[in-house]
């Protein structure tokens, strides 16, 4: 899975952290996390907790989209062959399939291919009826990939405010909010769109708290955010966007467009979401690998959040702590974590979240006994680092994430000087510490994995 692995795994530590990455990611694929959530017995059709009888329904169709599904599709196929009749999903990681139509879209940023794959997904929906039963395929990465520009809005709209979006520092929560009103698919409204059809969705969450309405925008989820909401977004991050963004906008906070549906709406009678693998699915394999080889290994959260540099400060001290005294752990012992860290960018450089949690955790690492500490006294830090997004895809760069240890800053201030940028990916290439996975057929958020020797 991991690129060059043999050379990147020059000690057990990095060994280990490898390990651990590839198991937690393995874990997360829908390959396996669908077939152990659905199953067909003759006519009986189980999803999680639910079970539907197939002969109630004259079609069962496949819709949604995200990074990871082209894989819940075919993961469907294996189980369900020819009674899936037809269906459509949008992603950036096509895989061959026999009766659903794969369209390719782009992330993080929108693009016209995955507008055109988003209006196949809505004119299947708008083709079902009383008598479908729709399984829909929701993944991490959906908003982007799913694009629908409502009413005036333009592709362009969308991809220059998505772009601003995700360089202000806004979590997803607040993303979201705004896209969500900028969207014919998203906050509900394509559930709006499949009614009276039968929902049954299958989700990968890639958001901290599992949040229906905010996993790839919540195209069959309830929806409790307003205009009121996308345009307080707007304004708390100081969001200039274009003309029919901020008209589409004030109208809807004006009454003049009708908000997304809530809870109470009709449209969700006949709808059941079904969360199927999130970041603690990654966790707990990572947690079980690093046990196979002998270490002690500590969960810290599921939920972390904030800024990548902080969040990397935070955890080298645990982890120098569990170094220094046995708490909150006793090393050998790996620490890990998950969630969705994000960057406030000021700088106009290249790089992602994990990348610059990585090269934060370097230079914090270099300072508890880096190269020249090393070189006069013989200390050593003892911590491996390494961080990916499990979708393989760190920001806007083909790196998942990155893998360091008190060798990788040999000049710190070159290291400080690519964060102020924003600008940690050729530093960190230079220093031999990217990760490169491709695409991994999932997406359940950011891993993070401290090995403490």
């Amino acid at each position: 899975m991991i690129e060059d692995r043999d050379r990147l795994a020059s000690s057990e530590a990095r060994e280990t952290a490898l390990d651990c990455l590839e198991a937690g990611i393995e874990a997360g694929h829908p390959r396996t996390v669908v077939r152990d959530a659905v199953t067909l017995e003759d006519d009986t059709l189980r999803v999680a907790d639910a079970t539907y009888d197939l002969t109630a329904y004259d079609e069962v169709v496949v819709l949604g989209g995200g990074n990871a599904a082209a894989h819940v599709a075919t993961a469907l196929e294996d189980i369900l062959g020819d009674r899936i009749d037809r269906g459509v999903v949008v992603t950036d990681d096509p895989v061959e399939t026999e009766r659903v139509t794969v369209r390719k879209g782009d992330h993080p940023v929108p693009s016209k291919r995955g507008v055109d794959g988003t209006h196949a997904v809505l004119e299947a929906a708008d083709a079902a009826d009383e008598d479908t039963l729709v399984l829909a395929a929701i993944t991490g990465g959906g908003s982007a990939l799913m694009p629908a520009p409502a009413g005036d809005i333009s592709l362009a709209d969308l991809q220059s405010t998505t772009d601003a979006l995700l360089a202000s520092g806004a979590d997803i929560h607040e993303i979201n909010a705004v896209r969500k009103h900028l969207s014919a698919l998203k906050g509900g409204r394509l559930a709006r769109r499949v009614a009276p059809a039968t929902v049954v969705s299958l989700i990968l969450s890639d958001v901290i708290g599992n949040d229906l309405s905010v996993i790839a925008s919540g195209p069959v989820a309830p929806d409790a955010s307003t205009f009121d909401d996308a345009l307080a977004v707007l304004d708390r991050y100081g969001i200039d966007t274009s003309k029919a963004v901020a008209d589409r906008l004030d109208r809807g906070a004006a009454g003049e467009i009708d908000e997304t549906p809530g809870l109470n709406d009709t449209v969700f009678e006949s709808v059941s979401n079904h969360i199927v693998a999130d970041g603690m699915t990654v966790l707990e394999a990572a947690s079980d690998a690093a046990a196979e080889r002998g270490y002690e290994p500590l969960v810290l959260s599921s939920r972390v959040r904030g800024e990548a540099r902080d969040a990397a400060a935070i955890h080298v001290a645990i982890a120098e702590e569990a170094r220094a005294t046995g708490t909150p752990v006793s090393p050998p012992a790996v620490i890990l974590s998950g969630g969705e860290t994000t960057v406030t960018v000021r700088g106009d450089g290249t790089g992602g979240p994990n990348q610059e949690f990585a090269t934060s955790a370097a230079l914090e690492i270099e300072a508890d006994g880096g190269d020249e500490d090393r070189a006069e006294s013989g200390i050593e830090s003892g911590i491996t680092v390494a961080a990916v997004d499990t979708d393989g895809i760190d920001g806007a760069t083909d790196a998942a994430g990155a893998l360091v240890d008190e060798t990788t800053v040999a000049d710190p201030d070159a290291a400080r000087e690519a964060l102020a940028e924003n600008d940690v990916y050729p530093y960190l290439e230079s220093r031999d510490g990217l990760l490169f996975t491709g695409p991994t057929g999932t997406n359940l958020n950011d891993l993070r994995v401290l090995v403490v020797d």
